[in-house]
C-alpha cells in the first residue's frame, strides 16, 4: 500500500501537474541548496583567512582539487544512478528502480572508501605532489584527514542519496539535506576554529566542522528514507539483487561523463590561475575573486537543471514528449531570463561586489573590468551545460560526454593558451565566452540531430 501511495504522489508530479507549478517545486529548493553550497565552498576560506596566516590558506586551498574529486565520484554514482532511478519510475519498472537505487548507493560507498583508504595510506607523497611545503604541510595534513579520509564517504554519499531522493520527486527534501550540511558547516567553522581549538589549530577545526556537517547531512538523508512508505523505490537492501546488466551500463553510461565533466571544469579553473600567475598577484587574486562571484548565476542554473532532469527523463521514458518539451522550454527560459539580469546586476554593481572580498584599490579596479567580461559568457554557460544535463536526462551518455570533453579540451583549455599568447592578459579573461560560443554552436547542433521526437517513435513503431 505504502508503494502505492509513493508512486502515486509521484505520479501527480511528474505526469498530471502544471508543468510551471511542477518544476517550481523540482526546482526551487535545489536553486536554494546550490546557494547555501556556494556560501558553504566559501566559508572555509574565509573564516581560515580571518586567522591572516598565509600558510593556513594555501594548505586549505592545496586540499580543495583533491576534494573536487570526491565530488565527482558522486557524480558517478548519483547522477548516473538519479537519471536512471526516473527514467525507469517512467517506465513504470518499480522493482528495477529499487535495485538500482541500492546499488547506486553500495558503489558510492565502494568507490569513496577507496579512494578515502588510498589518500591516508599515500599521504605525504600525495601532499608533496600538491605542493605543500614545511610551512603548509602539517596543515594540510590536518584539514585533508578530517575532509577526505574520514570525510570521504559521508561527502559522497550525502551527495548520492541527494540525487536519487530527488529523481523520484522529492527535491525539497533533497535540497534541504544539502542545505543542512552547509549551513552547518558556515555555523560551525568559527566555533571548532575560535572556541573550541586552541590557537595555532584553527585549520584542524575548520576540518573538523566540514567533517561533522557532512556527517549531520547523511544522517538526514537516512531519516529520510527510514521515513519513507515501505516498500519504497529507494533501497539500501543490495542483498536483495542487483539490476539488470543494462542498467549497470546505464548507470556508468550518465555517470563517467558527469564526473569527468566535473573534472575538467575544475582543471580550467586550475589553468586561468596557472596563467595568471604569470603577469601578477594583484591579477591573480583579482581573477580568483571574480571565479568565485561569477559562480552565483551558474549555481543558480545548475540547480534549475538539477530540478529539471527528474521530470525530463521521467517524460522522456514515459514517452510523454509534449510534457518533456514543455519542460525543457521552460527551464531554458528560467536560465536565460536568470544570466540576463546576472548580466545587468553585476555590468552596474561590479565594484561593489569585488569590494566585498578585498579593499585593495589596484585589486578592485582589475576584479571589476575582469567580471564585467566574464558575466558576458554566462547566458552561453547556461546553455552549454543545459544541453550536457538534457542527455544525460535521456540516458544518452556518449553524446554528454562528447559534449562536456569538447566543450573542456577542445575549445575552453586551448582557447584560454592562445588567447593569452595573442592578446595577454585580458584574453584569458575573454577566453570563456569565446570558446563557449563555439561551444554553444556545436551542442546546439548535436541536440537538434540527436534529441528525442515523437514523430521518430511513432516512425519507430511502424
Amino acid at each position: 500500500m505504502g508503494a502505492k501511495t509513493e508512486t502515486r504522489n509521484g505520479k501527480e508530479l511528474f505526469e498530471t501537474m502544471a508543468v510551471p507549478r511542477a518544476l517550481r517545486m523540482m526546482v526551487v529548493p535545489t536553486i536554494i541548496s546550490q546557494i547555501i553550497v556556494l556560501v558553504y565552498n566559501m566559508a572555509d576560506t574565509f573564516f581560515v583567512g580571518r586567522t591572516n596566516d598565509p600558510a593556513m590558506v594555501a594548505a586549505t586551498s592545496l586540499i580543495l582539487p583533491v576534494f573536487n574529486i570526491t565530488l565527482c565520484l558522486a557524480g558517478l554514482a548519483g547522477v548516473g544512478g538519479g537519471t536512471l532511478v526516473s527514467r525507469l519510475l517512467g517506465q513504470d519498472r518499480m522493482d528495477e528502480a529499487r535495485r538500482v537505487s541500492s546499488f547506486s548507493v553500495a558503489l558510492s560507498v565502494a568507490v569513496a572508501a577507496a579512494f578515502a583508504l588510498g589518500a591516508g595510506l599515500f599521504m605525504e607523497p600525495l601532499l608533496r605532489a600538491l605542493g605543500a611545503g614545511p610551512a603548509t604541510f602539517e596543515y594540510a595534513r590536518q584539514y585533508a584527514t578530517c575532509v577526505i579520509v574520514a570525510g570521504g564517504v559521508p561527502t559522497v554519499l550525502s551527495n548520492v542519496l541527494s540525487n536519487l531522493i530527488r529523481s523520484t520527486g522529492r527535491s525539497r527534501e533533497a535540497g534541504f539535506g544539502i542545505a543542512l550540511g552547509g549551513a552547518l558547516n558556515i555555523a560551525l567553522d568559527p566555533l571548532f576554529m575560535f572556541v573550541i581549538f586552541p590557537r595555532g589549530m584553527e585549520v584542524l577545526g575548520v576540518g573538523v566542522a566540514t567533517l561533522v556537517s557532512n556527517c549531520t547531512a547523511c544522517a538526514y538523508f537516512f531519516i529520510v528514507l527510514a521515513r519513507l512508505p515501505r516498500p519504497s523505490v529507494l533501497s539500501l537492501a543490495v542483498w536483495k539483487g542487483l539490476p539488470e546488466r543494462e542498467s549497470v551500463a546505464a548507470v556508468f553510461a550518465v555517470g563517467i561523463p558527469s564526473a569527468v565533466a566535473t573534472l575538467l571544469f575544475d582543471l580550467d579553473y586550475v589553468v586561468i590561475d596557472r596563467l595568471m600567475v604569470g603577469y601578477s598577484d594583484v591579477a591573480l587574486a583579482a581573477v580568483g575573486i571574480v571565479l568565485k562571484v561569477e559562480r552565483l548565476p551558474l549555481n543558480v542554473g545548475i540547480g534549475i537543471c538539477q530540478g529539471m532532469m527528474p521530470l525530463v527523463a521521467y517524460n522522456f521514458a514515459a514517452k510523454n514528449h509534449a510534457r518533456m518539451d514543455g519542460v525543457v522550454r521552460l527551464s531554458r527560459s528560467l536560465g536565460l531570463v536568470v544570466a540576463a539580469v546576472s548580466i545587468a546586476l553585476y555590468e552596474i554593481f561590479a565594484p561593489q561586489l569585488i569590494r566585498f572580498f578585498i579593499g585593495d584599490v589596484a585589486t578592485v579596479a582589475l576584479a571589476t573590468d575582469f567580471l564585467r567580461i566574464r558575466v558576458l559568457a554566462t547566458p552561453l554557460m547556461f546553455l552549454s551545460f543545459f544541453t550536457v544535463y538534457l542527455f544525460q536526462a535521456f540516458g544518452m551518455g556518449g553524446k554528454a560526454l562528447f559534449l562536456g570533453v569538447m566543450r573542456w579540451l577542445a575549445f575552453n583549455i586551448p582557447m584560454l593558451f592562445a588567447l593569452n599568447a595573442l592578446v595577454g592578459m585580458y584574453g584569458i579573461v575573454w577566453s570563456q565566452a569565446t570558446a563557449d560560443a563555439l561551444t554553444v554552436a556545436l551542442s546546439l547542433a548535436v541536440y537538434h540531430r540527436f534529441r528525442p521526437r515523437a514523430e521518430q517513435e511513432r516512425s519507430a513503431v511502424s
